[in-house]
């Protein structure tokens, strides 16, 4: 019965150490998302982010446009119509 109790408190040791490794690693994650986040919106909101995001919407615009306007275009258009 002693050595039992004795593998017990041994186990329960080990458990705790195991507990307390992982909860220090699941809190460095953590953090590093939270940074990581953070960092992330900062970056969002600054002027450097809309200009470059900008310049790739617009960017891809104009070469889409460039193929589709003519695609769009009537070959001919009818008489004016009188006011």
């Amino acid at each position: 019965m002693v050595t039992g109790t004795k593998a017990l408190a041994n186990a329960s040791l080990m458990f705790n150490k195991i507990a307390n490794i992982l909860s220090i690693i699941s809190f460095l994650m953590v953090s590093s998302m939270s940074v990581g986040a953070y960092l992330a919106i900062q970056y969002m909101r600054s002027p450097e982010f809309e200009r470059n995001l900008k310049n790739k919407v617009m960017g891809d615009l104009k070469d889409k446009m460039k193929d589709e306007i003519p695609k769009q275009l009537p070959k001919f258009s009818g008489p004016s119509i009188p006011l």
